[in-house]
């Protein structure tokens, strides 16, 4: 059994969710303006500093906006202020590799099928630019990441949902960057790139053939195997 520390959580962090619940349950609406620190300060029953923190942290996350000499105003949300914090937020925190992978198979599942219903010739064309430049990469014993990474880029395209498209493409830029070490680990095996190789030709094959479940099910295969083979490199890399 692993027991974690017991962490207490921040002052400021507190008022984000309170304020952060407000403007979800629709008190608090675009436009609105947000008390004085003053206010804030007697109404919390908290220290000017977690004021400024919670304050600090609103920006940061979009919600609010600071005007010099008029006030702290809520920001209208868009897509936006709700990736850029996502992505904030998955670049600092620890231990989530797998997480993330997990994360990939529920909206990367679906996003083949929707990609297989909804693809335009261009758009599979995309696709199998990027193929072309994993093979060639396979050719010259290239690891073939980019490639890789334009070729699921391609695919969130496809969807024609700018929300999953950017979500997507969050998990995706945040795992380049996590990954690295790992995802070399990964290719190290020579049977490897031309397993990913393949199995990356037989989703774009059931895109382009529009077939909605069967693309699915490759991508789910795809993902699983890659998520066991890093979970495998992670594990390595602890020891």
């Amino acid at each position: 059994m692993i027991l974690k520390p017991i962490r207490t959580r921040k002052i400021y962090e507190q008022i984000v969710d309170q304020i952060g619940q407000l403007v979800a349950q629709g008190q608090l609406k675009p436009g609105d303006r947000l008390p004085s620190e003053r206010e804030l300060v007697e109404r919390f029953q908290v220290s000017r500093a977690s004021i400024r923190e919670a304050i600090s942290a609103l920006e940061l996350m979009g919600l609010i906006e600071v005007r010099s000499g008029e006030g702290t105003y809520i920001r209208q949300v868009n897509i936006e202020s709700v990736v850029t914090p996502l992505a904030w937020m998955l670049f600092i925190e620890k231990d989530t590799d797998l997480e993330l992978y997990e994360a990939r198979k529920i909206l990367e599942v679906q996003a083949a099928g929707l990609a297989a219903e909804r693809a335009e010739e261009n758009e599979i064309c995309e696709m199998f630019e990027a193929l072309e430049v994993m093979r060639r990469d396979l050719e010259l014993y290239h690891l073939g990441e980019e490639a890789d990474h334009n070729f699921h880029y391609a695919i969130a395209r496809a969807t024609h949902n700018k929300i999953l498209f950017r979500l997507m493409n969050t998990l995706s830029d945040t795992m380049r960057k996590t990954l690295k070490s790992s995802r070399s680990k990964l290719y190290e095996h020579k049977d490897t790139p031309e397993k990913l190789y393949r199995e990356h030709l037989f989703i774009y094959e059931a895109i382009k053939n529009h077939d909605a479940k069967k693309a699915q099910k490759l991508m789910l295969d795809h993902l699983v195997g890659v998520e066991n083979q890093l979970a495998k490199a992670i594990t390595l890399e602890g020891k």
